[in-house]
């Protein structure tokens, strides 16, 4: 049986303009192949064989119009054209999409895809390297690539860490897409802050030293099997210290390429085929691993083909 299998949330919860997911899913269609879909609850196993109660979808006309991120597309921007159970190792490729956080529903997934694994069925990203890889602590692999950080739940320690840089982001070690994050200054109302990120010290999070750079822009440097197949700028809004959504092309400089030197051989080794990292002012600050994105909005904004690269390269001698 040929097709790609989309194992992703909800499908109406995904956002047609911009999700990642959805551009991948588009450039797919484009490229000739079935676009299959389903949920981690709608796998199991039988026999041996992971099945899943999918839906093959054709996937609505799309546009971009010049110097916007975001896609022109129908508010339901597919059309279900069947439901089949399927062997999913019978397809050609599965994408394992769902949001973090890597929570006892992910991991689950994970053991499941191991078997689509063993039977001969590619899994981007592969489930083994997920589980052994966290997106948000890979870093700390590479420590004289990063800003100053402490990982912990104990809000003194923290006290002292933030007395230490004099301004740190802080962040769950399970967060994602900018939620629950912190700026927090050595002043007065740092430990009250602290022990709210931290839960009473009951969560770890993440510090990392502020980095002033940011004003300037955070990279994103999408890799495919650990080489760079394209870069965006991304900087914060006027009123909120996150990072917005991407603005202009980016430059690679010296610190860019010693990262991804640094980074590329382990992706490649636990097949984290797609990633997406995180650099500011030469600093690497994350590395995007279960559910990378960026490429859609990317696409949409630079007339760039990110979405195509990454699934032609995945799929040549596959797809026709």
């Amino acid at each position: 049986m040929s097709g790609v299998l989309f194992i992703t949330d909800p499908l109406v919860g995904l956002v047609g303009d911009i999700d990642a997911s959805v551009g991948l899913m588009s450039a797919t269609q484009e490229l000739g192949s079935d676009v299959w879909c389903c949920g981690p609850e709608e796998l199991a196993v039988v026999d041996g064989r992971v099945r899943a109660r999918a839906r093959r979808i054709r996937l609505r006309p799309r546009h971009a119009v010049g110097g916007d991120h975001r896609w022109i597309v129908d508010a339901t921007w597919w059309d279900e054209l069947e439901t089949a159970v399927v062997d999913v190792a019978s397809l050609d490729l599965v994408h394992l999409r769902i949001d973090p956080p890597v929570d006892a529903r992910y991991l689950h997934t994970t053991y499941l895809l191991d078997l689509v694994e063993r039977a001969g069925t590619r899994v981007i990203n592969r489930p083994e390297g997920i589980r052994a890889m966290h997106e948000k602590l890979i870093a700390l692999h590479f420590p004289e690539l990063c800003p100053a950080t402490y990982v912990g739940a104990d809000p003194s320690e923290l006290r002292s860490f933030v007395a230490r840089v004099g301004t740190a982001v802080v962040k769950p070690v399970d967060g994602f897409a900018g939620l629950d994050v912190w700026l927090v200054h050595d002043d007065q109302g740092a430990v009250a802050l602290l022990e709210s990120a931290s839960h009473g010290g009951r969560r770890q999070v993440i510090a990392q030293q502020y980095l002033p750079a940011v004003a300037h822009g955070n990279k994103r440097l999408f890799l495919l099997d650990g080489d760079i197949v394209g870069a965006v700028l991304r900087r914060p809004a006027v009123d909120d210290f996150r990072i917005g959504p991407p603005i202009a092309p980016a430059e690679l400089d010296e610190d860019d390429h010693a990262i991804v030197a640094a980074l590329g051989p382990v992706l490649r080794k636990h097949g984290l085929a797609i990633a997406g990292l995180d650099v500011i002012g030469g600093r690497l600050i994350e590395v995007n691993v279960t559910c990378p994105g960026g490429m859609h909005k990317t696409d949409a904004l630079l007339g760039t083909q990110l979405s195509h690269t990454i699934v032609s390269r995945l799929f040549e001698g596959v797809l026709v």
